[in-house]
């Protein structure tokens, strides 16, 4: 009996989630196919029915919100509207977010995995390439016009949000990598012109670092705090 209409399409998707969770997490090298297999429900066979090997599988894992609109995009309390007249300040917040901070299986992979992608072939470095010009495209799209020309206050915003993290991430000490991240994130928020359209939420954790809820809320005016986005408008 023949598979129903997208079927194929749809365990290749559920091998490149699989793939894209596993390579976050361990590294592209330290993951063996079985091991994608099995995190896909499927066995280590059926792989070579989509891809020829690990390496043909990577383009597609480093595919995120950027450049693939099926692609989960939204960390837990975070959601990005990329139609916004606002997305700038939403990729922003989000990217730097301590949700993405914490949920290392879901990162975008401009943030786990680009020590993988320099030491790789040219097809997963175009692939990294255009990810990150995506980035540079929706944070262009949205930005104040400075003294600098539009492109180049995205690109560095961009830069802020991809390098802050990946820093943030190998920091021992939380305090200093929420620091860190709060400190990127103004700064990437000042060049882009979105300093003063600020929608965040402001609860404490335990050790006084502030915390995203998924309930909007004013801060106090000099508050630097993580922050839940409503991408809605």
């Amino acid at each position: 009996m023949p598979y129903a209409t997208g079927h194929r399409d749809a365990v290749k998707g559920r091998i490149v989630q699989s793939a894209r969770k596993l390579f976050n997490v361990h590294g592209f090298e330290n993951v063996s196919i079985s091991q994608i297999m099995a995190g896909a429900g499927l066995t280590h066979g059926g792989f070579y029915s989509y891809f020829k090997c690990k390496s043909d599988l990577y383009a597609d894992a480093l595919a995120c919100f950027f450049t693939d609109p099926k692609w989960k995009n939204c960390w837990e309390g975070v959601e990005v509207d990329l139609t916004s007249t606002d997305v700038g300040s939403q990729v922003v917040r989000a990217y730097l977010s301590q949700q993405h901070f914490e949920d290392v299986a879901n990162s975008c992979p401009m943030v786990a995995l680009p020590t993988d992608v320099s030491r790789s072939g040219e097809s997963a470095r175009r692939a990294f390439e255009k990810i990150f010009e995506a980035m540079v495209r929706v944070l262009e799209r949205s930005s104040v016009r400075n003294r600098q020309p539009k492109r180049m206050t995205a690109q560095a915003a961009a830069a802020l949000c991809v390098g802050g993290m990946v820093v943030a991430r190998a920091m021992l000490d939380r305090e200093l990598a929420d620091e860190l991240r709060d400190s990127c994130m103004t700064v990437a928020l000042q060049l882009g012109g979105w300093g003063k359209n600020r929608k965040v939420s402001g609860a404490k954790s335990k050790r006084g670092v502030s915390r995203e809820s998924k309930t909007p809320r004013m801060p106090a005016p000099k508050q630097q705090s993580d922050h839940a986005i409503s991408g809605k408008k």
